[in-house]
């Protein structure tokens, strides 16, 4: 059996940024999982001693406090600034363009609607900038749309790892329902990169291998792409969870990795493969 690497996969830009941040402050604690990435976050702890409050109660008024490549909601952020905390800021900067988008055409009068899911970190702290409540909405996909109070002044936004080809049916529904739509394309480069790169792939693979934090946004895109051309696509977290059963008469093993996923980690999965089956 042959592996082969998605051309583009694992850390992005915001990733890589964050760690080195993370890295520069041993000592400090982030407000939530600076990462979905389970493994790498006990790296961060083992190695330089970097604590974690799942919490805001965890928050202590002398704890030197990273923010998460996804960010907070604004609230929280100005509790910390009230707590006088110092605030070591990792929010991606491809998360922070749309709470400044969100934050203007808000202010300017139009509805905002935030595509991408309401529970995870990024949206909350995304849709938390918008100046009235009342007209700011998010939405899982075009359906959700029917019904909202939207203004006939509308802008909307995406979450940075959400797939092109959904947001577009989002945008072309609100197009054909409201008199002004302003459309941001805030999804990440990076996405588009690996999502990609993972399409070409699973179309010639026997067995799709993708690698990332079962709670990441993007790891499960790239595992739902993968699915729609490999039907043996899985997703997995480390080397652990590898099944020898999986590479059975397979001729070609894919690898892709989510955005929060180190080389370290897509290495031991490789080895491991290695060991299990006879590679070419």
């Amino acid at each position: 059996m042959k592996i082969q690497l998605a051309s583009s996969y694992g850390f992005c830009f915001g990733v890589k940024r964050a760690i080195k941040i993370a890295e520069e402050h041993q000592g400090s604690k982030t407000y939530g999982p600076l990462i979905h990435n389970k493994d790498e976050i006990n790296r961060l702890k083992e190695g330089f001693n970097i604590g974690l409050a799942e919490k805001f109660e965890d928050v202590k008024s002398d704890d030197s406090v990273v923010i998460r490549t996804h960010g907070i909601p604004k609230n929280e952020l100005a509790q910390l600034k009230e707590q006088e905390n110092e605030i070591i800021d990792a929010t991606c900067p491809y998360v922070t363009t749309p709470q400044q988008i969100v934050e203007k055409m808000s202010g300017e009068g139009y509805s905002v609607v935030v595509f991408g899911d309401k529970n995870h970190p990024e949206i909350k702290g995304v849709i938390s900038y918008a100046k009235e409540a009342r007209n700011a909405f998010v939405v899982n996909d075009e359906a959700e749309l029917e019904g909202l109070p939207i203004l006939s002044k509308v802008a909307v936004v995406a979450q940075t790892t959400r797939k092109p080809e959904d947001f577009l049916k989002v945008v072309n529904a609100l197009i054909l329902a409201h008199k002004e739509v302003r459309v941001f394309n805030t999804i990440c480069n990076a996405t588009f990169e690996n999502q990609d790169a993972a399409y070409e792939l699973a179309k010639d693979a026997d067995v799709m291998i993708v690698i990332g934090g079962r709670h990441s946004s993007n790891t499960k895109q790239l595992h739902s792409i993968c699915k729609s051309y490999c039907d043996d696509s899985y997703l997995i977290e480390n080397e652990k969870e590898l099944d020898a059963a999986w590479f059975e008469r397979k001729d070609l093993c894919g690898i892709s990795a989510g955005a929060s996923t180190p080389d370290w980690i897509v290495q031991n999965v490789i080895d491991t493969i290695e060991k299990m089956v006879k590679v070419d």
